[in-house]
């Protein structure tokens, strides 16, 4: 059974910084992309970042530079570093999982609130 848990959300102030992680269990991790996404309050989900098996990285274009996705195939985790937050930056993320085998893979969410 896969299994992918978020951890590392919580309140922030804005400008703050945060680092969330993935932590895969039941799949060959090595081989997996691996991504974040995001959703707002009455928005739809939105890709935030992904990061390939050979360590490929991609970001929504309004987030570059503000994230940085990284893996530890070792750890089997992905991490999400997070800097210069601000109150949109508000969301519940989740972590997706897209394995070898083309199936994808949802955890259940870690909650990011950035405000004052």
């Amino acid at each position: 059974q896969v299994q992918l848990v978020e951890s590392g959300g919580g309140l922030v102030q804005p400008g703050g910084s945060l680092r969330l992680s993935c932590a895969a269990s039941g799949i060959t991790f090595s081989r997996a992309i691996i991504a974040w996404y995001r959703q707002a309050p009455g928005k739809e989900r939105e890709m935030v970042a992904s990061i390939n098996s050979g360590g490929r990285t991609t970001y929504a274009d309004s987030l570059k530079g503000q994230f940085t996705i990284s893996r530890d195939n070792a750890k089997a985790t992905v991490y999400l570093q997070m800097n210069s937050l601000g109150p949109e930056d508000t969301a519940v993320y989740y972590c997706n999982a897209l394995s070898m085998w083309g199936q994808a893979y949802w955890g259940q969410g870690t909650q990011v609130t950035v405000s004052s």
